[in-house]
């Protein structure tokens, strides 16, 4: 794995705890979505994406509030995990370059943002607005805006979908394992790694710099 110099945050499961109940009203109430919601808010989030992103026509503009209005909701009821802002503080001064990459809407990020952590950690924040679209859009966005390589660039995800999207964006994912079960299946899938929390990414991130730095030839 290449020297990590950025990481990509998408704050539903790898920042915070989000409830799961505002993300299946929101198939219920759009998607005619009935059967019991996953207890997991992840999960529930990232069902929710690929019924928009399967959705064979244009959400309407009443469509696009009630989303809005509801990912507010969420994050009004998220758990920010106690190791973020001592993680990010740890990361930011080792010099690795911190990106929110997330497909929620501009106004649930900067609620997340207002309500969580501060703005300054990140060098960029990118959404479904502002990267036009969902799922990867927001990743490549990211990388796009970015001064690093994707392949000098980690998402940090918690589900199987986030794996599948860091692979479509040409970017390392590494596993936030919240789930001992899930993470042993989710590891089947080839993470680049793996933490428990994330007082261990300052850590990974000095790990790999150090086996770079033993695979230099020395002449």
């Amino acid at each position: 794995m290449q020297i990590i110099q950025a990481i990509l945050f998408e704050p539903v499961g790898c920042l915070a705890e989000f409830p799961a109940e505002p993300f299946h009203e929101i198939a219920v109430r759009l998607f005619q979505r009935r059967k019991k919601p996953s207890k997991s808010g992840s999960r529930s989030y990232w069902h929710l994406l690929n019924l928009i992103d399967a959705a064979s026509r244009e959400l309407g503009e009443s469509e696009r509030k009630t989303i809005e209005d509801l990912e507010v909701q969420a994050v009004a009821g998220a758990s920010i995990y106690e190791d973020v802002v001592p993680s990010l503080q740890e990361l930011k001064a080792m010099g690795v370059e911190l990106i929110v990459a997330s497909s929620l809407s501009s106004m649930a990020i900067a609620c997340f943002l207002e309500k969580c952590s501060p703005y300054e950690f990140f060098s960029s924040v990118w959404n479904r607005d502002n990267a036009g679209g969902i799922k990867s859009a927001p990743l490549r966005s990211a990388v796009c805006g970015a001064s690093h390589r994707p392949e000098n660039t980690i998402f940090l995800t918690d589900t199987i979908e986030g794996l599948k999207v860091a692979k479509s964006a040409g970017v390392s994912a590494i596993l936030m394992m919240n789930d001992p079960d899930e993470a042993r299946r989710l590891a089947m899938h080839d993470p680049a790694g793996g933490i428990v929390s994330l007082h261990e990414l300052p850590d990974f991130v000095r790990l790999v710099a150090a086996e770079n730095t033993r695979r230099q030839p020395s002449y």
